[in-house]
């Protein structure tokens, strides 16, 4: 696979090209910003040499008919280029933020199949500042980049072009002076950039991802007396970066110091041909004044391309890094023609002989797990840390693939159907989910955003947390802190049972929900799920004993592996009676049926 993926990385375009393949889409609306640039920038150099052409002929005298169309055209020209350069920014800014804005979203897209078995190949810093700031690049590409090249190139044409019909000699050498400003001297910061803007992106990369430890494992850095080292781990970091801006501002200012002189020596040879052929009677004193001010005012357009060059330096770097992203191979691909999955439950799931590896020849991390879920039953999987029952979750709904064995889902085979269809079958509650910094509506409805107030009232009156909800001086709108800061644990995990309520997929899987909680607590919350859950297909996965009174059966993996139900199983459940197969769940050595099970 390694070696594929390679191949298919060398044989890809280069990544500036494809950024620029995602942005195509939205070229009619980037046309008219360019265009619009390169108007307002031609305006301004015309306005100059008419004007000149205008002020050296009233110096001799002439009728005023004779200077009627220079004035209107200086007056068009003046208010001309303002609009130009309003509809250039307005036209322009619009365009480039609908792009950046479609761009992301593919970028995010791209993240979906990775997530979450293939993110940890990026840290979580480094991941933000790709979602951030390299996507960012692809609005710098198109206003610092694209258009101000654009514009440059139009205006140091139409100089070139005027410069040659008024005297070939001295549109020749603007000519060649204007593609030394505007070609040489960009392609030299864009040669001396380019490493730099790859070690640049790097170095930021790295201070994100120490920023994310030093906020995100503070305490833990005190309390181990390692904040300090992180701290000096920061500071040099930022040296660097510090170093590398001085770097790019002093190569971009003797860039342009160059242009600069450039701009002298036109003026200044252009003119000296001028007057050379004024002298001979081969050019009129007016056009003598033209040529001298358009060598001066042709090279205005050209002064941003340094600073573009160096940006373009810097874009690349941002899209060799989303290249890196988007040619991530994903850990499950999906079917050339998915199989259909059925929308509504309740679903059976049956699996059988299962086997995983995270890693090729790597030790299994399921090995041969059969398990039969009956359609609306609820089935309790227990196992210590590291027992495979967060990797039979990721096999459910699909983010890792299965080496062998099969999963079927309403009958139909598991591996023959889209990821994402999978996922709205098979979803619920991760060991992992988040809460948002936002309300508490904002959090419910990310899991059904059609959801009425009486859906949402419903799934938090079944979580058991709605007295709470509306108990506050906000009510639904109250903002909850960063992944739930603001709230207790166990209002934590049931405002995350009420968002997997509230999604109400055929197969509600719960991955750990009672995990940071105090046993009572736990016992609590556990019970609360059991009844919440009634009636529905439910898998939950707990490493607790206390509190499952309720469940259908219970089933225990270890190592990887379905072992025989034992009487240590039934720890805190009470007295069970004689123990039996519950409908087909499993063998009869496997399942443990719970009490609401044996009662029936």
């Amino acid at each position: 696979m390694t070696s594929s993926y390679a191949r298919a990385a060398a044989r890809a375009p280069r990544p500036t090209v494809r950024l620029l393949r995602h942005l195509l889409p939205y070229w009619r609306r980037l046309l008219p910003a360019a265009l619009a640039a390169a108007g307002s920038e031609l305006a301004a150099a015309a306005l100059m040499a008419t004007a000149a052409w205008l002020i050296t002929r009233a110096a001799e005298q002439p009728d005023l008919a004779a200077v009627s169309v220079a004035i209107v055209a200086v007056r068009a020209l003046a208010l001309g280029r303002g609009a130009l350069r309003y509809i250039d920014r307005l036209v322009g800014h619009d365009g480039v933020l609908r792009a950046v804005a479609g761009f992301r979203a593919r970028v995010y897209e791209s993240l979906v199949p990775l997530a979450p078995a293939g993110t940890p190949a990026f840290r979580g810093g480094d991941l933000l500042t790709r979602l951030v700031d390299d996507v960012d690049a692809a609005q710098d590409l198109l206003l610092r980049v694209m258009i101000p090249a654009t514009a440059a190139c139009v205006v140091a044409v139409a100089a070139t072009g005027t410069a040659a019909a008024l005297l070939p000699g001295a549109g020749l050498l603007l000519g060649v002076l204007l593609a030394v400003a505007g070609i040489l001297v960009p392609a030299l910061v864009l040669a001396l950039s380019r490493r730099a803007g790859r070690a640049e992106k790097a170095a930021r990369a790295e201070l994100a991802a120490v920023t994310v430890d030093l906020t995100q494992g503070a305490a833990d850095l005190a309390v181990y007396g390692a904040r300090g080292r992180v701290h000096d781990r920061s500071r040099r970091v930022t040296a660097t970066i510090a170093a590398q801006e001085r770097h790019k501002a002093l190569t971009t200012s003797l860039a342009q110091a160059v242009v600069l002189g450039l701009q002298a020596v036109a003026t200044v040879g252009v003119t000296w041909l001028a007057l050379r052929a004024h002298a001979a009677g081969d050019l009129p004193a007016v056009q003598l004044t033209v040529l001298a001010v358009l060598a001066l005012v042709s090279f205005e357009a050209l002064a941003p391309l340094p600073a573009a060059a160096r940006r373009l330096a810097e874009v690349r770097a941002s899209a060799r890094r989303l290249a890196d992203l988007f040619d991530t191979p994903a850990p499950v691909t999906d079917p050339v023609e998915p199989a259909p999955l059925p929308a509504h439950g309740p679903l059976d799931v049956t699996l059988t002989d299962l086997r995983v590896r995270h890693l090729p020849g790597g030790p299994a991390a399921l090995d041969g797990v059969s398990l039969r879920l009956p359609a609306g039953h609820r089935v309790a999987l227990l196992g210590a840390s590291g027992s495979g029952k967060s990797t039979l979750i990721a096999a459910l709904m699909r983010f890792v693939p299965y080496e062998s064995g099969s999963i079927r889902v309403g009958g139909q085979e598991l591996s023959a159907c889209a990821g994402a269809d999978a996922r709205r079958a098979i979803t619920g509650m991760t060991q992992d989910a988040h809460v948002f910094h936002a309300s508490i509506r904002a959090n419910l409805v990310l899991a059904a955003p059609d959801a009425t107030d009486a859906e949402l009232r419903d799934a938090a009156r079944r979580a058991r947390i709605l007295d709470w909800i509306e108990s506050l001086p906000d009510g639904w709108e109250t903002v909850l802190g960063g992944d739930g800061a603001t709230m207790s644990g166990g209002q934590r995990q049931r405002l995350l049972l009420a968002r997997a309520l509230l999604a109400d997929p055929p197969v509600l899987v719960l991955d750990e929900p009672t995990e940071g909680l105090d046993p009572d607590t736990a016992a609590a919350v556990l019970a609360d799920i059991l009844d919440a859950t009634r009636g529905r297909t439910t898998l939950l996965v707990t490493h607790e004993r206390s509190g499952l009174a309720a469940a259908d059966a219970i089933v225990t993996l270890d190592r990887g592996r379905i072992r025989p139900a034992g009487r240590d199983d039934l720890d805190d459940l009470g007295e069970l009676g004689e123990l039996g197969e519950l409908g087909g769940l499993g063998a009869p050595d496997r399942a443990v049926p719970g009490p609401a099970a044996l009662a029936r």
